[in-house]
């Protein structure tokens, strides 16, 4: 047997093409241009608007229920089907909202950038 290790092998696999073509229009925010930041400062403006009015109704509706048991204490005996009120709002209602909740934050996040994008390719035009 040789003291010395075999000689190492770099496996490597067919080369990668890009999953998605580069976008038309694109042009200006690739080159990091004053026109492209602007272009991208008013998408993450209107994306960040969007996060905060999902947010804002998020708290208004599950994060005053707490406060809300807190407030009026009646609600804690309430029971439905014998099950106290205050599980069945927090421990179960509350998740299928957050999924409509989510659901509705990406379809106003890909309309945002689909009018994104259709502004970029009217431009450069």
């Amino acid at each position: 047997m040789s003291d010395t290790p075999p000689e190492r092998v770099r496996v490597t696999g067919p080369p990668r093409r890009p999953t998605t073509p580069r976008r038309a229009g694109t042009g200006e925010i690739d080159a990091g241009t004053p026109v492209g930041a602007i272009y991208m400062g008013s998408l993450l403006r209107e994306q960040g608007w969007l996060a905060v009015r999902i947010l804002v109704l998020l708290t208004a509706t599950v994060g005053i229920l707490p406060l809300a048991f807190h407030v009026f204490p009646d609600l804690a005996a309430v029971r439905l089907g014998g099950v106290p009120l205050s599980w069945l709002l927090i421990g179960f209602l509350v998740y299928p909202w957050l999924v409509v909740l989510g659901w509705r934050y990406v379809r106003a996040a890909e309309a945002n950038e689909r009018d994104f994008a259709a502004l970029v390719e009217e431009v450069e035009r």
